[in-house]
């Protein structure tokens, strides 16, 4: 009989820890977040991303490396002039969505660079400001990774990082239009 009470109380303890960590983390909690509450925050960062932007710059300076966010939120408007970029004006392509095809446009995204000891901002991924024997870009991918956001090296995007929740582009979109 006491060890049905204990194994009921397992049970119930687990159960408990995994509601937390599925309501606390965009990893596992994919499915609470809607889109009609993410497109219900125009003209700014979702929350927890910015939450999670502010905890990459200090976990990056932690270790020597000086984030600079360079892009958040845009509007489909400002995603519409970077489009044309490299197509209809001038300059080199720097993006392949346009205005609502981005998750910058519903707060989801952040672009960043690293800032080197004399203030120039680098976007070589190569570089080693830190001497650590480590590009300062993969460190700061790692952490932002393990703060729940995805790296745009992976699709060849490199200051690019994202969180969307579970939700494709079209979700949000289909969410704006409502």
């Amino acid at each position: 009989m006491k060890s049905l009470f204990l194994f009921s109380i397992f049970i119930l303890f687990a159960f408990i820890m995994f509601t937390y960590v599925d309501i606390q983390d965009p990893q596992h909690g994919e499915q609470q977040v809607m889109a009609e509450d993410i497109v219900s925050s125009d003209e700014e960062l979702h929350p927890y991303v910015k939450e999670q932007k502010e905890a990459l710059i200090e976990r990056a300076d932690d270790i020597g490396i000086t984030v600079v966010i360079t892009d958040g939120y845009r509007s489909s408007e400002e995603q519409d002039e970077l489009y044309a970029q490299g197509r209809t004006t001038s300059g080199e392509v720097v993006t392949n969505a346009e205005g609502g095809e981005s998750y910058h446009n519903y707060g989801l995204a952040v672009d960043f660079a690293i800032e080197n000891e004399d203030g120039e901002l680098i976007w070589d991924i190569e570089y080693d400001g830190t001497g650590s024997g480590e590009p300062d870009w993969l460190e700061v991918a790692d952490i932002a990774e393990e703060l729940g956001f995805d790296w745009g090296g992976h699709w060849n995007d490199y200051p690019h990082l994202q969180m969307d929740f579970g939700l494709s582009v079209e979700e949000l979109q289909e969410a704006k239009r409502h």
